[in-house]
């Protein structure tokens, strides 16, 4: 049963969603129960762009996301369609959510129990305790701001913010604030502070670079918990598949866009693998970059190539898929390798640009939590390193951070793992730009900073092209899994907006 506040469409446009990412699968659904006949063309044989899965030798990669945080975005989209996420696939909460290494016997296990989270933060800083329910009373009202409300707007203009009377909760949202000063008015403790800024070093930019506002991140991640779809997040990117095909849409890979043929203003057709398909609108889920410079003519491109160059981009970053033929018993789910300094990695990816010297990095084991990902007796590791947008990846180079990388986890858990590593892929910028089309080969998208929020991002409607509108993580809302939801959401509904509506019966 389609909710309500889905409007029918008064006729039955063609409409085209380029890219089988969250952002596509979801403009496409939404577009897709308003009444349009919509087809979505993906360059890629599976489906979910950054989210696709990889099967080798028995093991079960996800390729891209691997944290499940902000259920309720998900939820609420289901809930669109009749759905609940049990529908789909089982949801587990991890306890604990994830570990933070600071060294070899070192590290801190985060409980997905709020008050046991308090009794930790208080045995490593007196008072911390206090601050950390403090700092989360405002992190909650800035979630439910952020996420309830300001993140599904458009951000055609300011003006769509009075409404939220945002101005006037500005000082309370923190959006002129830094997020490095922001976290260190409520704690002075290295470990504390390390654990608290690592969504934004992963996700966005420097610290000292992104508005406080972002401690929604926290909140999320440290009050709601950390949770795992059993089956891994294939089963999210096949339960919206499954919705989408429920409201009538048409699915098609290996399917590479050449061009969009545009008249008057319009998008009268787009080509793929040399066809022509008649369109009424266009979605591009995929690149924005992308789109703009290799489908359109160039007096229909918004931004040019100097505006991209100033933009501040998130990390790309390099990952080894490994299967291990043995179990690893020091390692949880989610293990964060902070065991070097945090803010010299940042420095190294966001301002100097280069291969880093001391990389922090990230170790993903669900076959810890989940049997199906890896034969019986296995591990499954994705081994994950931010790194710069934009460097040159080579062979030797990846082979050099593997065996820096390797040594350091290996010197953690106190065994061997390479000689026991029977399944391997690489995966860094050179295969972002080749898969994604991903300017510079970025992995997340623009960064979390002022300058580059709301507003300030690239817009979801072409200036210059009167049906073509864009949604994914380089326009708004950001980065991310739930964010990518979301912006396939409000494009659809712009979209949608552009057309004759009439209300649903």
């Amino acid at each position: 049963m389609l909710n309500k506040n889905i409007n029918k469409l008064n006729k039955k446009p063609n409409i085209a969603v380029i890219g089988s990412g969250f952002a596509g699968l979801t403009s496409a659904a939404m577009l897709g129960a308003a009444g349009a006949a919509v087809t979505i063309f993906e360059k890629n044989t599976n489906l979910g762009g950054r989210a696709r899965t990889m099967t080798m030798d028995g093991f079960v990669f996800d390729m891209g996301p691997s944290w499940y945080w902000m259920p309720d975005v998900y939820e609420k989209y289901f809930n669109l369609f009749g759905h609940t996420t049990s529908d789909f696939y089982e949801l587990k909460k991890l306890d604990p959510g994830f570990r933070v290494v600071f060294g070899i016997d070192d590290y801190l296990d985060v409980p997905e129990n709020f008050e046991q989270l308090c009794t930790l933060f208080e045995s490593i800083e007196k008072g911390s305790a206090m601050q950390l329910r403090k700092f989360m009373k405002q992190a909650a009202y800035k979630y439910s701001v952020g996420m309830n409300n300001m993140v599904y707007l458009p951000s055609h203009s300011l003006s769509e913010y009075f409404s939220l009377r945002l101005l006037k909760d500005a000082f309370k949202l923190q959006l002129f604030s830094s997020f490095s000063k922001h976290i260190r008015s409520f704690f002075k403790n290295p470990r504390l502070l390390a654990l608290m800024e690592f969504p934004v070093l992963f996700l966005g930019a420097m610290p000292k670079d992104t508005p406080a506002l972002y401690s929604l991140m926290n909140y999320s991640g440290l009050k709601q918990g950390t949770f795992y779809p059993l089956g891994g997040f294939g089963k999210v990117v096949d339960a919206f598949q499954k919705i989408a095909e429920e409201q009538g849409v048409t699915i098609k890979t290996n399917e590479r866009v050449e061009r969009l043929e545009i008249k008057s203003g319009n998008i009268i057709n787009l080509h793929s693998n040399g066809a022509p398909m008649a369109v009424d609108a266009v979605v591009a889920s995929a690149d924005y970059h992308h789109v703009e410079k290799a489908l359109l003519p160039q007096e229909y491109r918004t931004y040019d190539e100097a505006y991209w160059n100033k933009k501040v981009f998130a990390p790309s970053c390099l990952i080894f898929y490994l299967g291990v033929n043995k179990k690893i018993e020091k390692l949880i789910h989610h293990n964060l390798f902070f065991d070097e300094d945090l803010n010299q990695h940042a420095i190294e990816i966001y301002e100097s640009k280069k291969w880093p010297s001391n990389p922090l990095f990230y170790v993903c084991c669900p076959s810890k939590t989940d049997s199906t990902v890896a034969p019986e007796g296995c591990e499954n590791l994705f081994v994950l390193m931010p790194v710069a947008a934009g460097l040159d990846d080579t062979e030797e180079i990846r082979t050099h951070y593997y065996d820096m990388l390797m040594s350091r986890l290996e010197k953690f858990t106190g065994e061997e793992i390479r000689a026991h590593v029977t399944t391997k892929k690489t995966y860094s910028v050179s295969n972002f730009k080749a898969d994604y089309n991903a300017y510079k080969g970025n992995a997340y998208g623009l960064a979390n900073t002022l300058m580059q929020t709301a507003i300030f991002k690239p817009k979801l409607k072409s200036r210059k092209v009167n049906n073509l509108f864009f949604a994914g993580q380089l326009t708004v809302p950001g980065p991310g899994v739930p964010p990518s939801i979301i912006s396939g959401q409000i494009a659809a509904n712009e979209l949608l907006k552009s057309i004759t509506l009439q209300p649903q019966n």
